[in-house]
């Protein structure tokens, strides 16, 4: 028996606290990944993550340029992150995300998040992130289960076999 047969993963909690395309879609895969495992799954969206759960915001995410060392132009080509400072880099970079996660056929944020609640996910919006934020209910995409604080969070996160995992 396998250490993982006899601790089974029953419920997977991520928290989302960057915008940026490659934050969000991480922690959207790991979400969707537990849904499609049959693993219980609540992701928290809060400070910056906030822009994955707003309407008007959610398929309109950037790539994180400057200070990502990970960031590539192609393949085998690692982008100096000093050319992030160039107007255009950042929406160039990020379309040209996005265009090849199109050819992957991996949905936009708002389809991920359908995708994850259909499953039996829960997605949920910080309350204090919003307050910071000035971000109102009405602003939040359907999916979000419910707003909570941390502590709320917690508590959902609870129980054996549960995991917390911050993308």
């Amino acid at each position: 028996m396998t250490v993982s047969q006899k601790n089974p993963v029953k419920k997977i909690n991520i928290i989302c606290a960057k915008g940026a395309i490659e934050d969000v879609y991480a922690t959207l895969i790991l979400g969707n990944g537990a849904v499609m495992e049959g693993i219980e799954c609540n992701i928290f969206f809060t400070f910056f993550g906030l822009d994955a759960v707003v309407k008007d915001r959610m398929d309109k995410l950037h790539t994180a340029v400057v200070g990502n060392p990970a960031l590539r132009i192609s393949s085998g080509m690692r982008m100096p992150t000093r050319l992030g400072v160039i107007p255009g880099i950042e929406a160039l970079v990020s379309g040209k995300m996005k265009r090849h996660m199109e050819k992957l056929d991996i949905p936009p944020v708002s389809e991920f998040l359908e995708i994850i609640t259909a499953g039996g996910g829960k997605i949920y919006a910080c309350k204090l992130g919003m307050d910071m934020f000035g971000v109102k209910n009405e602003d939040l995409s359907e999916h979000v289960s419910g707003i909570i604080t941390v502590g709320e969070f917690y508590n959902l996160a609870g129980g054996e076999g549960s995991h917390i995992i911050f993308t």
